[in-house]
C-alpha cells in the first residue's frame, strides 16, 4: 500500500498531520504516524469528521473548498456540497455516495485546493446537497 500524506480533522477540533499506510474506508480505524515523529496514533472513525489526503503539509490558504465548478471542468460523479455539524462547508464531486456506509470520497471542486481528496465521515455531516 502506498504511503499517504493526510490531515485528520476530529469532531472536537483536534487536528493530526502525518502519514498512513493502513487507511481503509471500510474499517473503523487506521493509524497515523505524526509529523513530529511520535508513536503511531490510532484514529477511530466515530471520533473524526474527515480525512484530508493532501499534496503537502504547508497548505494553501488561497484555496476555497467551498468554491464552485469551472464551466469547462469535466465532472465524473455527482456534484455536492457537504455541511459538517460544526458548520464547515466543502464542495466537490463524489463518484459514489451511499448514506448507509461509513463515509465517502469527495474530490474538491477547487482545483487549487491542497486536498487531493477528502474522506468524509457520514456521521459528521449535518447536511448534504446535490448540485445540478
Amino acid at each position: 500500500m502506498k504511503e499517504s500524506k493526510l490531515v485528520v480533522r476530529y469532531l472536537d477540533g483536534r487536528v493530526i498531520k502525518g502519514h498512513t499506510l493502513d487507511f481503509s474506508s471500510t474499517k473503523d480505524s487506521f493509524h497515523v504516524v505524526p509529523l513530529d515523529g511520535g508513536a503511531p496514533v490510532e484514529v477511530r472513525l466515530p471520533l473524526i469528521k474527515a480525512v484530508f489526503f493532501v499534496k503537502d503539509f504547508a497548505g494553501h490558504r488561497e484555496g476555497d473548498e467551498r468554491a464552485g465548478y469551472d464551466p469547462g471542468q469535466k465532472i465524473i460523479g455527482r456534484k455536492l456540497r457537504v455541511t459538517f455539524a460544526d458548520g464547515e462547508v466543502l464542495a466537490g464531486v463524489a463518484e459514489v455516495y451511499m448514506p448507509n456506509r461509513k463515509g465517502f470520497i469527495l474530490f474538491p471542486s477547487d482545483r487549487t485546493s491542497n486536498a487531493e481528496r477528502v474522506f468524509v465521515v457520514n456521521a459528521a455531516v449535518r447536511e448534504l446537497t446535490f448540485i445540478n
